[in-house]
């Protein structure tokens, strides 16, 4: 008799051999990457959320902790076909559920078209399906965790000294650190702040770049970073990515909508629409910009589905990507993102120098 069982909201209830005791829940997702787990387990923008891998094997190189996008497993729970033991032994230490043996071709399956979906989780030697099932009853959907936001952004001002002259305000509503590396590699000083930073705190940096990170949850409960946006527009160049690039839309003047199951892997084709180029990216997101309005426009659609991937106006100096260009893990296709960040700052390219300053 297995010692796991997941309460599906479609009404199955699947059992599976537990690796890591606990109850909780979640949102069910999956990811199609075969490399990366490190990185997708610290992944900010995973909070609230049971993560399946689709990739059979998960933890067949180890794990080490330079590899880490944040300082802790962010999904409720994490679900494979198989983990090894050093997985496992990791997310024990980090007190998070864990089940394998488990059909995951199915429950990808079923996502795919079903949708994503809640799930509630037991596991360990007292687990039941009435157990699971009372965690899913207890289950919120994503766009329900309205303070989201302050569950994974930085409690206070943390700056990262660069080799340059730039500096990029990074607005943190759940940021991967390799965000980080990738802009001070290029030499850029870079302040991270808070998802709710006010303007004045946003101003006292004097930053050439305001900058708005990938995240969790629905993009419309990120009040306080939408309003930067509508602040700063026009008076200093802005970039966003992944749930950056949704709140940038919503602040000005476009709309966003959730996904069926979302784009959650390191081989998503996007298309430029200028070059007719197509990469292969990295992502991890659950909405999209439905509309991007008046005021941007669409420059990269995905190949697979024509959503937004990549927004711009060289009228108010914005660029966003609906991608992960840092790429940990992934292809390095898009890395050159950082580089037209950074040219915004010189007054290159899509943008023009502009200093930081308070709104009235």
């Amino acid at each position: 008799m297995s010692d796991a069982y997941l309460a599906l909201e479609d009404g199955r209830v699947v059992e599976a051999r537990g690796r890591v005791p606990g109850r909780t829940r979640g949102e069910l997702v999956f990811t199609t990457a075969y490399t990366g787990y490190e990185e997708s387990l610290t992944d900010p923008s995973y909070e609230e959320q049971v993560l399946t891998f689709s990739y059979p094997l998960i933890g067949n190189y180890g794990v080490r902790a330079e590899r880490f996008e944040s300082d802790r497993v962010h999904p409720r729970a994490a679900v494979a076909r198989e983990f090894t033991d050093d997985v496992v032994e990791w997310l024990a230490d980090e007190g998070v559920p864990a089940v394998d043996h488990i059909d995951t071709r199915d429950l990808v399956t079923s996502i795919r078209e079903e949708g994503a979906m809640k799930v509630g989780i037991a596991v360990g030697e007292d687990a039941t399906p009435e157990a699971a099932k009372e965690e899913l009853a207890k289950c919120k959907g994503m766009s329900e965790h309205v303070d989201i936001g302050a569950q994974v952004t930085t409690p206070e001002l943390t700056t990262y000294e660069g080799d340059g002259d730039t500096t990029v305000t990074l607005v943190d509503c759940g940021a991967k650190q390799s965000i980080v590396d990738s802009l001070v590699e290029r030499g850029a000083t870079v302040h991270v702040v808070p998802y709710d930073a006010t303007a004045d705190d946003v101003s006292a940096l004097d930053s050439d770049v305001l900058f708005i990170s990938n995240g969790p949850g629905d993009p419309e409960n990120f009040t306080a970073t939408r309003e930067l946006v509508e602040d700063f527009a026009g008076d200093v160049p802005i970039a966003g990515i992944c749930l950056g690039q949704q709140i940038v839309a919503s602040a000005l003047g476009g709309t966003t909508e959730k996904m069926a199951f979302g784009h959650r892997g390191v081989n998503q084709p996007v298309r430029d629409l200028h070059t007719g180029k197509v990469i292969m990216t990295t992502q991890n997101h659950g909405y999209t910009v439905a509309d991007p309005g008046e005021q941007l426009d669409v420059t990269q659609v995905n190949v697979n589905d024509d959503t937004a991937e990549g927004l711009e106006s060289e009228e108010l100096s914005v660029i966003t990507r609906q991608y992960h260009p840092e790429a940990h893990p992934g292809p390095h296709d898009s890395l050159g993102f950082f580089d037209d960040v950074l040219s915004m700052a010189d007054g290159e390219g899509n943008g023009r120098k502009r200093r930081v300053v308070a709104s009235d």
